[in-house]
């Protein structure tokens, strides 16, 4: 009995130590220039969320090959980190407040315009967090 009461009580505590996940995704932004960075519309949880994230997967689609140069990073307000592909996952936006909204940024290195628009046709994350 004395353990099914204890089991009782700790059940509040392991509900907040599993956390939980969101997920996101916008159409994002066409690239028309080398030496420009532009920004993804806003990735949000649709409700609303507390913790800290833990990890975070992404996934971002474009209309062709990657250029020369091409560099993506995700950011939340104050922290952003360098992807190194077109998906993956990231702890570099760990202990932030799950609750804060993402974005990508995207550019091309260089200067002059793209041989044809570089559309990024989705963004998307998986937030964990606890």
């Amino acid at each position: 009995m004395k353990k099914a009461l204890l089991f009782l009580c700790c059940l509040p505590q392991l509900a907040l130590a599993a956390g939980g996940a969101w997920h996101a995704s916008a159409p994002g932004p066409g690239l028309l220039n080398r030496g420009m960075q532009l920004t993804s519309p806003a990735l949000k949880a649709s409700e609303t969320v507390t913790g800290a994230i833990t990890e975070i997967s992404w996934r971002y689609e474009l209309t062709g090959p990657m250029p020369s140069g091409f560099a993506a990073w995700l950011c939340a307000e104050r922290r952003c980190v360098p992807l190194d592909g077109a998906s993956g996952a990231t702890r570099g936006l760990t202990n932030i407040h799950a609750g804060e909204t993402l974005h990508f940024v995207y550019g091309v290195q260089g200067q002059g315009r793209l041989p044809q628009t570089l559309r990024v046709l989705s963004n998307e994350v998986m937030v964990n967090y606890r």
